[in-house]
């Protein structure tokens, strides 16, 4: 069987979506049917096919910054999508274009920056924006109940925004969640009441951007930084008296990574490879670069540079373990394919869009209070 480093080496530029629309994509979800859902920094969602990156439905529904996009497991027609406008919203992918299928909502002060589903499908998790600059909240809905299924919040685990939240790959009752208070809190739900699910704090010494489930068994969380920092743990040392760091680097931007000697820009983020039991890193330059690295014990180690692709800074990525593809997205309004002897067949590099004052004022980088402070200072000018 082909290794991985094997697979990446031969990745190439196989095809490149090139929307007429100048907007940042944020995040993707792969649909095992073949769609893509990509998140855009103008509030909408686009539908791809997978293999020929074709635009093949949108939704509009959000009034504000969307938090992610997950497709169900069980319901594959099913996509969620999380926003700062205080809504998760349910799309039928089959019916491109019509409204939301499910809306799910807490109290009118909730603004959501991060949002998934449970690998059973039984329960929506949505983290908050920090409330009354003292409270930020954890709120969980049952998909299956009609009316939004609205269970209930945890409030105390977290003391700031909620920057990601990820369910347990194979545990249905298993939540990470991270903040910028620095915490990365785990929590086995099927405990109820918060002090009790409370299983693991793990403290990043920074902003905590990301959280990812790693590892053979997904017992490793991987956790990445506003500031590039990055830390892997293993939480099967739990219960014992080794540590549970297993790599921690601080600012992976000082790491002699490239062949040239230097380093990457920023971290895309990171994903568990489980058919080549690795956890892949992904980082890029500013010009648009990507630098694919394998994340262990040992630190961070390059893999493959993909160059010609992304004119700047990449937001997004998905491994379509079944294509043996790469997918990147980024804030060049680019969805690109790369795949293992991939030639191109579309035009040639996108310049960046990055000077275009409107694309700029749509763009959402992570920050305390954003959207709920935006719309506060919108009314007060309006008065």
């Amino acid at each position: 069987m082909e290794g991985l480093e094997e697979k990446l080496r031969g990745l190439s530029l196989a095809r490149r979506s090139l929307p007429e629309d100048a907007t940042y994509l944020l995040d993707v979800a792969l649909q095992p049917a073949g769609l893509l859902a990509v998140s855009c920094s103008n509030f909408s969602i686009h539908l791809h096919n997978k293999d020929s990156l074709n635009l093949v439905g949108e939704y509009r529904g959000h009034s504000g910054p969307l938090c992610g996009v997950v497709f169900s497991h069980a319901s594959p027609d099913f996509l969620y999508s999380g926003s700062a406008d205080g809504t998760v919203r349910g799309w039928d992918v089959r019916r491109p274009g019509t409204e939301a299928a499910q809306v799910f909502r807490s109290d009118p002060s909730h603004s959501y920056c991060s949002v998934d589903l449970s690998c059973s499908d039984a329960l929506l998790c949505a983290g908050t924006e920090q409330v009354n600059e003292e409270d930020s909240f954890l709120v969980f809905w049952d998909v299956r109940k009609p009316g939004g299924g609205l269970l209930g919040v945890y409030s105390e685990s977290h003391s700031d925004d909620i920057t990601h939240v990820r369910f347990h790959p194979r545990e249905k009752d298993r939540l990470a969640s991270c903040s910028t208070d620095g915490l990365v809190n785990v929590f086995d739900l099927s405990r109820g009441a918060e002090d009790e699910a409370l299983l693991a704090t793990c403290n990043s010494d920074s902003s905590a951007g990301a959280v990812h489930w790693c590892g053979a068994d997904y017992t490793q969380l991987l956790c990445l930084s506003h500031d590039e920092g990055l830390h892997l743990w293993d939480l099967g040392q739990l219960d014992t008296d080794e540590p549970l760091t297993v790599f921690s680097t601080r600012d992976a931007r000082g790491l002699a990574l490239l062949a040239d000697g230097g380093g990457v820009d920023y971290l895309v983020g990171g994903g568990w490879l489980e058919e080549a039991q690795k956890l892949l890193v992904v980082g890029g330059k500013n010009s648009g670069d990507l630098h694919l690295m394998e994340c262990d014990g040992g630190g961070l180690r390059l893999l493959r540079t993909l160059e010609g692709g992304h004119a700047s800074t990449v937001r997004c990525f998905l491994w379509d373990e079944a294509g043996e593809a790469l997918i990147t997205g980024g804030e060049d309004a680019q969805l690109l394919l790369w795949k293992p002897g991939g030639e191109e067949l579309a035009a040639g590099k996108r310049t960046s869009m990055k000077s275009e004052s409107a694309l700029s004022l749509k763009s959402r980088p992570h920050k305390k209070h954003g959207y709920q402070k935006e719309k506060k200072e919108a009314r007060e000018n309006a008065v």
